[in-house]
């Protein structure tokens, strides 16, 4: 990567809220946007640069926040529009950026234009959304739900289905229809002119469906997988427009959520020129521990596999496009307890992660509680959980007798996105100092260990190995742009690579195992420099004994 390819977004880090669970400030048991606004002095310590905001818009809150039936006013639990200008004036008083999440590929059934469009077969609404007849008295279509069933709905009133690839009360968008495209930039184009630094776009591969809606091939429950549309026909062409409609009229920072996408597609999608998105999430490395595309398991990732994937987008991307990192968000469980060891070593295992994802290159994205290793949460029944996701498939895999109850509430523990959804933990105080009220899911019982008070008096602990890593992002161009080589591709035990810019050499090394690894230093960082290591410094002679999830990076001796 060239240094005159230089941009802000590519050197900034990105801490992720998710307002539901961040800080609640009236005691309703529901983070809100006041109670961000009073913990922007926590993350300008940290160090971040941007906040990338969970839906804070109106909704019936069917998918937290994700079925949206208003995009320019606030969901009421969250505040007010002047509780949002007043956190955005001081995000931006501290040099943080706030980046919204923009949820364009449905709607909430609750929005006005869906309340019109099954009104009639002939209402002006009737195409912002995708509406077929039955075929052969069924769904038009094999095509699945990402939350279980079909992902059709039958509409009494007008005889006919709409399509939800997510839950029956967020109908997708007909983005074929130029008027949903008008009314959608218009909305992008108000919030930038209030001044929010750019967009996370929900799920935006999948806004361009093929005309004839084929079958897909069918999975275990029967249906195509709800990622069946992604990367549709139009796509490329809907955001080079949105590109010249909306996000060229300010200086943006956009992240597209790309479910079922490939690195050539990510190529278009952000290509260097700029005529689309500035990076996406991929998700090929979320899906290292699943089971023939099934999540709910609780099989262990190997690391090889995980070093090939990450290692494919880091070599595919380089120069053509800009990568995203991340280990965690709002839809995955905790990283500590899902790569590392939430136990004994759950500091050290934290800390480790933490090296080896930030130092890749790329944009870094930090999910809340992250920086304090937080853990999954001993959820011990289904009415413990939240997520329609996990409460669905729960019923769903439970009543087609796929699993016992207990093996699904182990699947759940494991992998439900609830998991990333409680309580971030402030201090040791009631409630984590979430709430003064009853939280709207449980906290997790280990904030008295782990919270983010006991964790900024203490220089050793992981939300201080974050600063560290964030600086030294800051301090050094080779972090941001410097080329990315593997070492040791089919250690199972050792993560270790190099990056280069010019004359600068970086060498990382990381042990996934919880016991020592021993490993052989390649000759030229023989008596180099260790920048950062989450234990003391090893001395790098011919070879070090790295202890249970030890991580250091080093420069080459000069």
């Amino acid at each position: 990567m060239c240094i005159k390819d230089k941009a802000w977004w590519k050197e900034s880090v990105v801490y992720q809220i998710y307002p539901r669970s961040f800080k609640d400030s009236n005691g309703d048991g529901v983070g809100d946007l006041n109670g961000i606004t009073e913990k922007l002095d926590y993350l300008k310590e940290l160090g971040i640069d941007v906040i990338w905001l969970s839906p804070v818009y109106q909704s019936p809150n069917d998918d937290n926040g994700y079925d949206i039936s208003d995009y320019q006013a606030i969901m009421k639990e969250f505040g007010t529009m002047e509780d949002f200008d007043r956190m955005l004036a001081a995000a931006h008083d501290r040099g943080i950026k706030i980046l919204m999440d923009l949820v364009v590929n449905h709607t909430s059934d609750e929005h006005p234009w869906f309340v019109e469009s099954r009104k009639s077969t002939d209402n002006p609404y009737r195409d912002y959304y995708i509406w077929r007849p039955a075929r052969d008295g069924k769904e038009p279509n094999n095509w699945g739900s990402c939350f279980s069933g079909p992902a059709w709905q039958w509409d009494e009133q007008t005889q006919m289905y709409f399509l939800h690839l997510f839950s029956k009360k967020q109908p997708d968008l007909n983005w074929d229809n130029p008027r949903v495209r008008r009314e959608v930039f218009d909305m992008m184009n108000w919030w930038l002119k209030k001044g929010v630094d750019g967009f996370r776009m929900d799920v935006i591969s999948l806004i361009s469906k093929e005309p004839d809606l084929p079958d897909g091939p069918a999975e275990l429950n029967g249906y195509a997988s709800f990622n069946m549309p992604a990367n549709g026909p139009h796509v490329h062409e809907y955001l080079q427009e949105m590109r010249r409609e909306v996000l060229n009229n300010a200086d943006t920072l956009t992240v597209g959520e790309c479910s079922g996408v490939t690195l050539e597609e990510a190529k278009k999608y952000a290509n260097a020129e700029g005529t689309e998105l500035n990076m996406v999430f991929q998700f090929e490395h979320m899906d290292v521990d699943a089971e023939a595309g099934n999540k709910w398991t609780d099989k262990k990732m190997r690391l090889s596999e995980m070093k090939e994937v990450l290692t494919r987008w880091q070599k595919g991307l380089e120069g053509i496009a800009w990568n995203s990192l991340f280990w965690e968000n709002h839809d995955q469980p905790r990283s500590v307890s899902r790569y590392g060891n939430d136990g004994e070593y759950r500091e050290a295992s934290a800390k480790m992660l933490a090296t080896c994802l930030h130092l890749m290159q790329g944009t870094p994205y930090i999910y809340q509680g992250q920086e304090l290793g937080m853990t999954n949460v001993p959820f011990s029944s289904i009415d413990d959980f939240r997520d329609l996701d996990s409460v669905n498939a729960y019923h769903e895999l439970v009543g087609q007798g796929v699993f016992t109850e207990e093996q699904m509430l182990k699947y759940l523990r494991r992998k439900s996105r609830d998991n990333a959804r409680t309580p971030f933990q402030w201090n040791s105080g009631s409630q984590a100092g979430f709430t003064a009220g009853t939280p709207w899911i449980m906290v997790n019982p280990n904030y008295k260990e782990i919270n983010a008070e006991e964790q900024m008096n203490r220089p050793d602990s992981v939300f201080h190995y974050y600063q560290k890593l964030i600086r030294l992002r800051k301090e050094r161009e080779i972090v941001v742009y410097g080329s990315y080589d593997l070492l040791l591709p089919e250690s199972e035990e050792i993560y270790a690579y190099t990056r280069t810019l010019g004359d600068e050499k970086l060498l990382t090394v990381c042990n996934f195992t919880d016991h020592e690894v021993r490993y052989e230093v390649p000759e030229e960082f023989r008596g180099g420099d260790c920048l950062i290591s989450n234990y003391d410094a090893p001395e790098l002679n011919e070879s070090v004994t790295l202890r249970p999830y030890e991580a250091f990076a080093a420069e080459k001796k000069e």
